[in-house]
């Protein structure tokens, strides 16, 4: 680990961003170990939310996958770049600030990361995701109501 990655783990933990993935990650009954750079991965993550393959708390890496899911290189570069997101926005103050960059890419593209800022500054790519263009309003809420009706009663 170099000394910035350091100065980061050390931050994060200070913070308590990464002290509320592992609380995040025991209430999924999420399996722990370590990880690259800093990292910590919680894999077999059983709670349905958020819908993701991955999600970062503080250095934790949470996913209902199994380690060998963070094999992929890139996006491991990618959630660790969402741990220093944490680390520069002094930790938790991060997750509302996610919340209405997810609002705006939505209501921008119909897609919750072509346009959320953290993702962008993530690399959209190294986390597996497509860019969708911008596209107008009416477009997006007609694509939400669509979904919406689409889903069985009851869910």
């Amino acid at each position: 680990m170099s000394g910035w990655q350091w100065v980061k783990v050390v931050g994060n933990f200070l913070n308590l961003s990464t002290l509320a993935g592992l609380g995040v990650g025991v209430i999924g009954r999420a399996r722990f170990s370590r990880g690259p750079r800093g990292l910590f991965f919680a894999n077999g993550y059983k709670l349905g939310f958020p819908v993701a393959g991955a999600f970062t708390i503080g250095n934790v890496v949470l996913s209902k996958h199994e380690r060998s899911y963070f094999e992929d290189e890139a996006l491991v570069r990618h959630e660790e770049r969402h741990s220093w997101q944490y680390f520069c926005l002094i930790g938790l103050f991060m997750l509302p600030l996610y919340v209405v960059g997810v609002i705006i890419s939505f209501l921008l593209t119909g897609d919750p990361a072509s346009r959320n800022p953290f993702e962008r500054l993530a690399g959209l790519k190294d986390g597996g995701y497509v860019e969708r263009p911008i596209q107008p309003i009416g477009k997006t809420v007609t694509q939400a109501f669509s979904v919406l009706r689409s889903r069985p009663k009851g869910q």
